[in-house]
């Protein structure tokens, strides 16, 4: 009928401290059957593991009716806590009510109920709050009670506690609290069920009757004074009501049920997090939540490993000083820490003590070497990783990470040839176009009224090349008659005027700034070629290159001023830095390398801490406060001349990124070209018109405007006909043709060439051609 094992107490319990994120906690209980017979202790470690936490101490307190001084043991106990133990969240978990008011007595002399102190009481003594004297509610201010919860509102129940009272009062008239606690109100219940299940099976003296017992008990769906009872797996479902402690009595939090977990009422509404309930914590804590440690007052100094050898020394740096015998850190990395630490002092109240040890070996070992608690932690330059985060616990990175691929750049050695660089390729090949296109517009309409655009073909030609190309410079002197010309040659010289102007620029910055031109291309031709690279031996980077970037001539580089000789000796063609030592590394050789393809980005870098200590949040807390304060972006200016760096990559653009492409200027050549086009057509259309209007006048003259509509459709067909088979090239042997189609033109009439044309008419503008011919009439 009871949680003997207390199997869902404790779950209640770590569900309580996962829920905050505690990480140790230092466990009350008191011997003898209270603490080992249920196996209660060993149960609430293994739960605690599996929520990552653990039991860091055990304050054991003796049996009320031993002979030992439990006062003395208990006080020894928490003194033992306060000067070596961080731990500040307390389980109570199997306790009498005399022993565990003779801990709350001895925690508050000795300081153990402040606001960094949590106290978790058990269902053995929370059941028992309503019993309790007011002195001992002033010593457990703040408490988290975990008690059963029944029902004390129904009809039964009120029967039951009338009954119970005044029976109590009569054989007890000095106790002044007469209320039935849940173990009276259990006791009632198992009576009630057993003697239910005796009912149903009768008369009973051998063993198959007590089974037959057993499954009635066991079969049993009742109505009790705790509320219905039902089996599960052979025992009562608990339902716990979290309460808290606040002056001589407790306030109702919420529930807790292995099935739903926390929540505020027993309906389906209401929040599910312990989180979100209001809690007076101990000290009054009521606008934060208690960390639930502290430091010790006779703490030892914490072990941090510090890297004994970096690529970098501006990050971290080991001196060994011989006048004093003494090791002196300095670097980036260190100074951050430093700090840190003076964060933690002035704003979370309490200093920590450390000191640091070299560490010679490989990053890896040093992170290994934290989970097998040799170091409390490390300081240096180390990248935040997927697998070292699986042992280890990192702080909030305090610089970004990241690998980018460094390589030379190349000589210039194409210096006579640097005027075509301005222009891509695709580029020239657009202007080279759109120039020929506009010298043939201009040519075919100038050809038909500019004296200057006639002759032998090879003096067409030369002409036309020299008015477009002269253009170029706006030097061209010929006289362009067409106004459709005009246009087109207006839209030109803008074309032209953009051109040359982003031209000029773009070739005087390439002559006036040094272009960094890469040596290697991308990772594809490191693959390929089997390129060696170099990278440092004692970080990730060599395992990443061989298993992510399937590079497998590798090369290992100690320091970074040996990864310009390694590049002059021909030993690597690229090296891959991690993002913080590429920027500094580029700083000091600017101008020498540049950044090729993309940059791997990673967790950036920060501090290491076990995965159970509890300092961990605090620090960092601390880097994101010196993040928001600006303090961090001053000490990488003061280490590193941030600002130098962004001088050096900021004078040196990519050649690439300089030169002027075709995605630049394809509106402008759309629009020139359009115009070309569009000028072409309405002279085409309107020098078609002027031919066929003369041949109309020389054929029908002024019946004309008497045919029907039919007729001069009919007409106009035939004359475009004609046009058609007088404009083509007949051969020189056959001249019948040409004497017929003289025969056939009317007497008085009079061909007109287009040579033949007077100069100050244009064929551009829609004109009535002047021919003198003889009155029709006459005939």
């Amino acid at each position: 009928m009871t949680d003997l094992d207390m199997h869902d107490e404790i779950k209640c319990i770590a569900s309580i401290v996962q829920s905050y994120n505690w990480k140790r906690v230092i466990l009350v209980y008191e011997d003898n059957m209270y603490g080992g017979e249920y196996r209660a202790v060993s149960l609430l470690s293994e739960a605690l593991q599996k929520i990552g936490s653990f039991i860091e101490h055990s304050v054991v307190v003796s049996h009320v009716t031993s002979s030992f001084d439990s006062k003395e043991a208990i006080r020894e106990n928490l003194v033992d806590v306060v000067t070596t133990k961080q731990s500040r969240v307390f389980i109570v978990l199997k306790s009498s009510v005399r022993a565990a008011t003779w801990v709350f007595e001895e925690a508050n002399k000795l300081g153990l109920m402040g606001p960094d102190s949590v106290w978790i009481l058990g269902d053995s003594f929370s059941s028992f709050l309503d019993s309790i004297d007011d002195s001992v509610f002033q010593l457990m201010q703040g408490a988290l009670g975990v008690k059963a919860y029944y029902s004390d509102r129904n009809s039964q129940f009120l029967d039951f506690k009338s009954s119970f009272m005044a029976v109590f009062r009569s054989n007890y008239p000095e106790e002044y609290k007469f209320k039935p606690g849940v173990y009276a109100i259990r006791a009632y219940d198992s009576i009630e069920t057993i003697s239910r299940a005796l009912g149903n099976v009768g008369n009973f003296s051998d063993t198959l009757d007590s089974e037959k017992l057993v499954d009635k008990i066991l079969s049993n769906n009742l109505s009790s004074l705790t509320g219905t009872i039902y089996f599960q797996d052979e025992k009562l479902p608990e339902l716990f009501q979290l309460v808290n402690i606040i002056g001589k009595s407790y306030k109702d939090l919420g529930f807790w049920s292995p099935r739903s977990g926390f929540s505020s009422s027993l309906g389906l509404g209401g929040y599910h997090s312990v989180r979100q309930l209001a809690i007076n914590w101990p000290g009054d804590l009521i606008s934060r939540i208690p960390k639930g440690w502290a430091m010790p007052s006779n703490a030892k100094k914490m072990k941090i490993a510090v890297p004994d050898a970096t690529s970098f020394d501006r990050f971290v740096k080991v001196q060994w000083i011989e006048n004093s015998n003494t090791t002196k850190y300095s670097g980036f990395c260190i100074e951050v820490f430093e700090s840190v630490v003076a964060v933690l002092e002035e704003k979370y109240g309490y200093t920590l003590p450390y000191e640091f040890i070299n560490h010679t070996g490989s990053y890896d070992n040093m992170v290994d070497q934290v989970y097998y608690k040799k170091y409390d932690a490390v300081v240096g330059d180390v990248t935040i990783l997927y697998n070292r985060s699986r042992y280890v616990e990192f702080t909030q990175p305090f610089i970004e990470s990241g690998l980018s691929m460094v390589v030379p750049v190349k000589s210039d050695t194409q210096q006579a040839w640097k005027f075509l660089k301005p222009f891509t390729f695709e580029m020239w090949l657009a202007t080279l176009g759109i120039l020929l296109y506009t010298m043939c517009v201009v040519w075919f309409m100038e050809n038909q009224v500019n004296q200057d655009f006639r002759g032998h073909w090879r003096e067409q030609l030369g002409n036309a090349l020299w008015f477009t190309i002269s253009s170029l410079f706006f030097a061209h002197s010929e006289n362009i008659k067409s106004n459709h010309s005009k246009v087109v040659v207006m839209m030109w010289l803008f074309v032209v005027l953009i051109l040359t102007s982003s031209y000029t620029a773009s070739l005087a910055s390439m002559l006036t700034v040094r272009m960094l031109e890469p040596t290697v291309r991308d990772i594809e031709w490191l693959r390929k070629t089997n390129a060696p690279v170099g990278c440092d031996p004692d970080s990730f980077v060599g395992n990443y290159l061989t298993d992510v970037l399937k590079l497998k001539n590798i090369k290992n580089v100690s320091r970074q001023d040996e990864y310009p000789e390694n590049f002059k000796n021909g030993n690597i063609s690229a090296a891959f830095l991690e993002l913080p030592y590429q920027k500094y590394f580029l700083q000091d050789y600017c101008n020498e390398y540049t950044v090729v393809g993309p940059s791997y980005k990673f967790g950036g870098l920060g501090f290491i801490f076990p995965k159970d200590s509890p300092i961990t949040d605090d620090v960092s807390g601390a880097i994101l406060s010196l993040l928001e304060d600006g303090k961090i972006h001053d000490i990488e200016k003061e280490w590193f001349d941030a600002d130098a760096y962004q001088t050096c990559s900021s004078s040196n653009p990519g050649l690439e990124r300089d030169r002027l492409t075709l995605a630049s200027f394809w509106g402008i050549f759309l629009i020139s070209g359009l115009t070309s086009t569009l000028s072409l057509l309405i002279f085409l259309y309107r020098l078609l018109h002027n031919q066929i209007e003369q041949r109309i006048i020389s054929l029908h003259g002024s019946r004309w405007n008497n045919e029907s509509r039919w007729r001069r459709a009919v007409s106009v067909v035939q004359i475009v006909l004609s046009l058609y088979r007088h404009n083509q090239v007949q051969p020189r042997e056959s001249v019948e043709p040409t004497v017929e189609l003289a025969q056939r033109t009317p007497p008085g009439w009079e061909s007109v060439s287009p040579k033949e044309i007077p100069e100050h008419l244009e064929i551009g503008r829609p004109t009535q051609l002047e021919i003198p011919m003889r009155n029709m009439d006459q005939n």
